[in-house]
């Protein structure tokens, strides 16, 4: 069979013969990357811009390379890590300020995007995008536009009846349906599940009923799934709450959505109320241009202190997979002043994970422990993938044969594989934090995993 051919694969093809007989040659990789990247072949891009960033630390040609990569997969959170740093250089290239202000303006950050992108054409006037320009309000008067300069004109006439509920959920889950994790389960009994179960003896050292705790660590690893399992070992109410259910494009409605969520988890106590993808409400105040993001943080801060309404039986999760972008003072007594790493599991939780996910499936005499040592730094949707893969195999075999088989250890072992753990992208990033952004010794956990 013939192998099809991808866009660009001649000119790609010279490159890397050209790159194999000069392999230290840093102008020819960036070459190679760039003409990956214009086929749309992102992937491949990635890994010769990382090669050359190995090579080369400092290239700013290549960090910028390394962001465009990022970009054209969906993997924004990574090239705004880049982004962040690259613009901050004294000779930073104007296309990073062009491509940053994409970014920012994709995730709601409009008066910073409109900023960058103002920054990007004086630097290289032929960068100027009129649709992207458009979109951002740049030039618009405002009796003919929604947005100017990045600015929305507010909303008038919606009260607070009108703004958004969430469903209340009522979780069966409890602590014995997730796989390890007991020292993370541990921390979480003492400030969310004791002060329930044991009322008076907290009442007698005068310790409140609430308070929150922060999630991080690599996507998949289980940290929404352990915050349904925790109001479900305390029978508690639960609202889950993403970063739609609160930003609105209407200046104040953003506020006024957070503090309607804050007042149903209130009304239903005890309740778990937590937070996805805290970092996208919570993003550090010194990194932002505009007023209007603020002020969010400033409303989120007043609802976890309970200035105006008694938190009491209010429990606060959150989870985010890139806490170095959250607020300081989100961390300060009496907000998230728990911060819990969640690591991928060891080899003893991964293979409870995994007879978790095979339970109720057809399957022989599985070797789950040998499985747990054959995963490593698989996270817990990875081990899903695993099992998903080998089922699959399974009902290919079936459909064939006609004759349905039980699952095997080898089916599982090689499902596993065939597959590469997705938390090693996580820690490239969380190592650069850890080792150089650490204060407070915030980030411990993570060298710790790290063994560094």
């Amino acid at each position: 069979m013939t192998t099809p051919q991808l866009p660009g694969d001649d000119a790609v093809q010279a490159l890397r013969e050209a790159l194999r007989a000069s392999p230290n040659n840093t102008a020819l990789r960036l070459l190679l990357a760039d003409t990956l990247l214009n086929h749309g072949r992102g992937d491949e891009a990635e890994k010769e811009f990382r090669e050359g960033l190995a090579a080369s630390p400092n290239s700013l040609p290549m960090k910028l390379g390394l962001a465009r990569a990022f970009f054209q997969q969906g993997k924004n959170s990574h090239a705004l890590v880049l982004l962040e740093d690259l613009v901050k250089a004294a000779q930073a290239p104007p296309r990073a300020f062009l491509l940053h202000a994409k970014i920012l303006a994709g995730i709601g950050e409009i008066e910073q995007a409109v900023a960058q992108y103002k920054r990007a054409v004086e630097l290289d006037h032929s960068l100027a995008d009129a649709e992207f320009a458009t979109r951002l309000g740049i030039g618009a008067r405002e009796a003919e536009s929604e947005v100017v300069e990045g600015k929305v004109r507010a909303a008038w006439g919606e009260d607070e009846e009108s703004a958004p509920k969430r469903d209340i959920e009522r979780p069966k889950i409890t602590f014995a349906d997730v796989g390890g994790m007991e020292k993370v389960k541990e921390e979480i009994r003492l400030k969310i599940i004791y002060p329930l179960t044991h009322a008076a003896m907290y009442q007698a050292y005068g310790k409140a009923v609430g308070g929150g705790i922060l999630l991080y660590g690599p996507p998949g690893c289980g940290k929404t799934y352990l915050a349904r399992a925790t109001a479900g070992e305390i029978k508690a109410a639960f609202i889950s709450v993403g970063i739609n259910d609160v930003l609105d494009m209407w200046i104040g409605n953003s506020e006024r959505n957070l503090h309607s969520l804050f007042e149903q988890a209130r009304q239903n106590k005890p309740c778990v109320l937590f937070f996805d993808e805290v970092d996208a409400l919570g993003a550090s105040r010194s990194d932002m241009r505009h007023h209007a993001g603020r002020q969010l943080i400033n409303q989120f801060l007043a609802e976890m202190d309970g200035v105006k309404s008694s938190n009491d039986g209010v429990l606060i999760l959150a989870a985010t997979n890139a806490p170095w972008h959250l607020d300081s003072a989100f961390r300060r007594p009496g907000r998230f002043d728990r911060v819990l790493f969640m690591p991928p599991p060891d080899a003893a939780a991964r293979a409870s994970v995994l007879r978790l996910q095979c339970k109720g499936k057809p399957m022989e005499e599985i070797d789950f422990d040998q499985l747990g040592k054959k995963t490593d730094s698989f996270s817990g949707a990875d081990l899903k993938a695993v099992v998903d893969v080998a089922i699959e195999g399974k009902l290919q075999e079936a459909l064939k044969t006609g004759v349905p088989k039980p699952l095997t250890t080898r089916d599982l072992a090689a499902a596993a594989g065939s597959l590469k753990p997705t938390t090693k992208e996580w820690f490239a990033t969380a190592r650069n934090y850890a080792l150089y952004s650490n204060q407070g010794g915030i980030y411990d956990d993570i060298l710790k995993h790290l063994k560094l």
